[in-house]
């Protein structure tokens, strides 16, 4: 009976995990520890790193865990950003991604590190870019500056198609991470973070809607996709940093699950298009659109292959075996979202 409070572990309350006052004026011991005593604690105000500047997940998250009284660091690469970031109440760190050095000093003491890769949508514009290349780059950083730095609890960003390293496009990049990040030592937890197809990736769909009339891509049709607001994974993050870490565990976050056909017809009626509709075309036709518009060849052959991925469901098997909670932000409220920005185009 003992062995645990509240889902804690008494490990974990050795380990310092809560309330640190406590801890370092009692003797925590798990055949003495008292209920009362235990029920007194409070979740310890931790050290803890964001990476991702002040970005659609980073923002939100940043801004949770500094009113929950945390100790907050973020990463950004612009320096530009270090006011921001400071008026938000958190402490700035300009450095990349691609310093594993500068990771490492940035960990040290941190009770728990939040770990995203991110090369921004502008790169994919790059003819130059290896973008798994890139991304294995930095996962292989981060992998480094855990082991340098002492770090004993990640959160780490992934994606949906992070199962598998087949069918699924560029993704196939978070499958790369997560294996690089599990050649850490197990006595480094890790919480991979499985978001699934973000909201605001449907902005892409408004040259088409005015240029075409019609949402336009290489899958389609009535079967159910789930989609994710940033606010929900930012939430679900904040919940995992402050909840006990045990090995490598994998959580999935979803918002909501509609079908292509029904975002045309939510977003359409957001836009005061209500005939909008959703047109498939062929991987082919799909892949000269990008290519014509400029996009790196190889990048535009991941996205094809994305999503396809999505119309045969490779996407969604690990997903489906394990279906999430939905969160609170519907694509319905989102879309405001969308014709606000769309308007202003």
């Amino acid at each position: 009976m003992m062995g645990t409070f509240g889902g804690w572990k008494i490990d974990d309350l050795k380990a310092g995990l809560l309330c640190p006052s406590f801890l370092t004026t009692r003797k925590v011991d798990s055949t003495t520890l008292e209920w009362q005593e235990l029920q007194s604690f409070v979740i310890k105000k931790m050290k803890i790193i964001v990476t991702g500047s002040l970005g659609h997940i980073s923002e939100p998250l940043t801004r949770e865990l500094v009113q929950k009284e945390h100790s907050v660091t973020v990463i950004s690469s612009k320096a530009e950003r270090k006011k921001d970031i400071e008026s938000i109440g958190a402490n700035s760190a300009i450095g990349t991604m691609e310093d594993a050095d500068f990771l490492s000093a940035v960990f040290k003491g941190a009770d728990v590190v939040y770990v995203m890769e991110t090369l921004g949508a502008h790169s994919f514009m790059d003819p130059n870019l290896d973008l798994m290349a890139a991304i294995t780059k930095i996962g292989n950083n981060y992998k480094q500056a855990i082991q340098q730095s002492g770090v004993k609890r990640v959160v780490h960003l992934s994606s949906i198609g992070a199962h598998t390293d087949k069918g699924n496009g560029i993704l196939a990049s978070h499958y790369n991470v997560e294996n690089i990040l599990k050649q850490l030592s197990n006595d480094v937890s890790i919480k991979f973070m499985r978001p699934v197809g973000f909201y605001y990736n449907m902005l892409a769909f408004i040259p088409t809607i005015k240029t075409q009339g019609a949402i336009v891509s290489n899958y389609g049709g009535d079967d159910k996709d789930p989609w994710v607001s940033p606010l929900d994974i930012a939430a679900v993050i904040a919940e995992e940093i402050e909840k006990p870490f045990d090995g490598r565990t994998i959580r999935y976050i979803a918002s909501d699950e509609v079908s292509p056909n029904e975002v045309a017809g939510i977003l359409g009626e957001a836009i005061r298009k209500p005939d909008l509709k959703w047109l498939v075309i062929s991987d082919e036709q799909m892949l000269n659109g990008m290519l014509a518009a400029g996009m790196n060849t190889n990048i535009a052959k991941g996205l094809v292959e994305m999503n396809a991925g999505f119309h045969r469901g490779v996407l969604y098997e690990d997903y489906n075996r394990n279906r999430p909670t939905l969160g609170k932000v519907k694509l319905r409220e989102w879309a405001k979202e969308f014709a606000t920005v769309y308007n202003q185009k």
